[in-house]
């Protein structure tokens, strides 16, 4: 697990940590601590980033919004 890293969202401050390692430009599953929850993200056929798999529900345009974030800081 790396340091916390910072998104902003519709004006709301979030902090998540990743838990994906290593990251690579061929990454396409990525697991995020996200205030204490495991979020499961995966990029589809459009590559788009959704949320995958089990526990709490997020909204698909902050998915898409966190994976970019992730992207961009890791230059996938």
């Amino acid at each position: 697990m790396g340091l916390p890293l910072r998104i902003t969202f519709n004006d709301t401050d979030y902090v998540y940590q990743l838990n994906t390692s290593p990251i690579t430009p061929a990454t396409s599953e990525l697991e995020i601590l996200l205030n204490g929850e495991k979020i499961i993200l995966q990029k589809d056929a459009r590559r788009v980033w959704v949320q995958a798999g089990e526990g709490p529900v997020i909204e698909p345009d902050f998915a898409q919004a966190l994976g970019r974030s992730v992207a961009l800081r890791f230059r996938m």
